[in-house]
């Protein structure tokens, strides 16, 4: 049996050809600045002290698209206790196409541009969108969803942290 490290608290264990998945606990978020559609910068050191839905999409993605009015509604639903949401456009994504999605849907939360896409590979080598990491109000990683979320499963995830102290 071998066992590989996978980032973001996740160890795989590979015997005859079958994967389990091990979660091995909360990890730090990846040193990463975030340039913002107004041209400002977020850093990750800027999202401790609340919990934040980290969201790696695309315009061109269908189901990224299907989920961004849940994201919004779990946005303005929990804007106010401590929570907020970060959506991260992949680098092949044309920012004039992210810019007017965001315009014309008004997104009430902050949106950036993986121009180079190093926040991407920072954050697990994201290739597949959705992808959807929760972050925890010391900056730790506790939750990463590949494709759309239980949206359920992910409020009572939002609950737990927003009731935990920093």
């Amino acid at each position: 049996m071998k066992k590989a490290l996978i980032g973001f608290g996740v160890a795989v264990l590979v015997a005859a050809g079958a994967a389990v998945y091990l979660t091995t606990g909360p990890t730090a978020a990846p040193a990463s600045t975030f340039v913002l559609l107004d041209g400002s910068k977020k850093t990750t050191t800027d999202l401790k002290g609340q919990v934040t839905l980290v969201n790696f999409w695309a315009t061109s993605c269908t189901t990224c698209v299907g989920e961004m009015p849940k994201i919004v509604a779990t946005y303005d639903k929990y804007k106010g206790r401590g929570f907020d949401t970060l959506a991260v456009a992949m680098s092949y994504d044309p920012p004039a196409y992210v810019v007017n999605y965001s315009e014309t849907r008004k997104l009430p939360f902050k949106v950036a541009i993986d121009n180079t896409g190093a926040v991407a590979k920072a954050w697990g080598d994201v290739e597949l969108t959705p992808t959807t990491y929760v972050v925890n109000k010391k900056g730790e990683i506790v939750k990463r969803y590949v494709g759309e979320p239980n949206f359920a499963e992910l409020h009572q995830l939002i609950e737990k942290l927003l009731a935990e102290t920093a």
